[in-house]
C-alpha cells in the first residue's frame, strides 16, 4: 500500500515536471511574453503554408497570411497579407518600423509580395508621397 502511495507521488511529479516544461517552451506563450517586453519575436511555420506567422515587435502584435503560387522555379509563397488586430497598438511606430518588419518578412519570404491592410497601408502611402 505504502509504495502505491509513493508511486502515485512519484508520478504526479514527473507529470507537473512535463506540464511546466510543456507551458515554458509554448511558442504562443514566447509571444505573447515578447509582445509584453515590446520586443521583436516571428512566431511562424514555414513549412505549413496555410499557417499564419504571427511578429510582436514595439509591443504591436501583427499577423500574416500566406498565399501559395507558381514562381519562374517552384512552388513557393508569392503574397502576403499582413494586418494588426489592435490598432491603437500602433501608435508611435514610423515608417522605419515597417521597413524593418518587411525585411525581417521578406528573409524569410523572398518570392512574396507583401501588402499591408489599412490603416497600415494608408500609412506607408502617405509616407511614401511625403518622400517623392
Amino acid at each position: 500500500m505504502l509504495w502505491l502511495i509513493r508511486l502515485v507521488i512519484f508520478l504526479l511529479i514527473i507529470y507537473l515536471l512535463y506540464s511546466s516544461v510543456k507551458y515554458i517552451m509554448n511558442p504562443k506563450r514566447k509571444l505573447e511574453l515578447a509582445q509584453e517586453q515590446k520586443r521583436f519575436y516571428f512566431l511562424d511555420d514555414q513549412e505549413n503554408v496555410r499557417k499564419n506567422f504571427h511578429i510582436t515587435y514595439k509591443g504591436a502584435r501583427f499577423e500574416g497570411e500566406k498565399y501559395l503560387g507558381a514562381t519562374d522555379q517552384s512552388f513557393d509563397v508569392v503574397s502576403i497579407f499582413v494586418w494588426t488586430k489592435n490598432v491603437s497598438s500602433l501608435k508611435g511606430l514610423t515608417r522605419e518600423d515597417f521597413e524593418y518588419l518587411q525585411n525581417e518578412i521578406k528573409e524569410r519570404y523572398p518570392n512574396a509580395k507583401l501588402d499591408w491592410k489599412s490603416p497600415i497601408h494608408e500609412f506607408l502611402q502617405n509616407a511614401q508621397q511625403k518622400n517623392d
